[in-house]
């Protein structure tokens, strides 16, 4: 199914700001030069511009790229702002992150490890 991202085996972000009139080609050139990453593997990547009102997604379904943009009404996304850097999320930070909320939440309750039980 066109765009159904849900099967990324993994979700980067690119930190920072991304020129957002790079299309399929540019950003996953992007991805290969700037991260030694293979654009074309299981992976989902999120490009956001220097306003932080949009948002581009880049993802390869196997036969082809799927390029998602969504851009914002009102308000900017909570977007990571260091160095030119890939950050991996989890699909919860994803859905934090499409909620307006920052990936990195400090009051998030984090998931317990199974070697502590008492």
């Amino acid at each position: 199914m066109i765009g159904d991202v849900s099967g990324a085996e993994r979700i980067y972000i690119a930190c920072g700001h991304t020129d957002m009139r790079k299309s399929i080609d540019g950003l996953a050139a992007y991805v290969q030069q700037a991260f030694g990453i293979d654009p074309m593997s299981n992976t989902l990547f999120l490009f956001c511009g220097r306003r932080r009102d949009r948002i581009k997604a880049l993802y390869w379904e196997g036969d082809g790229f799927v390029l998602l943009y969504k851009r914002l009404a009102d308000g900017r996304f909570q977007w990571p702002g260091c160095a030119e850097e890939a950050k991996a999320i989890s699909w919860q930070q994803f859905r934090w992150l499409m909620e307006g909320l920052s990936v990195e939440q400090r009051k998030a309750i984090k998931p317990s490890r199974k070697d502590l039980v008492v």
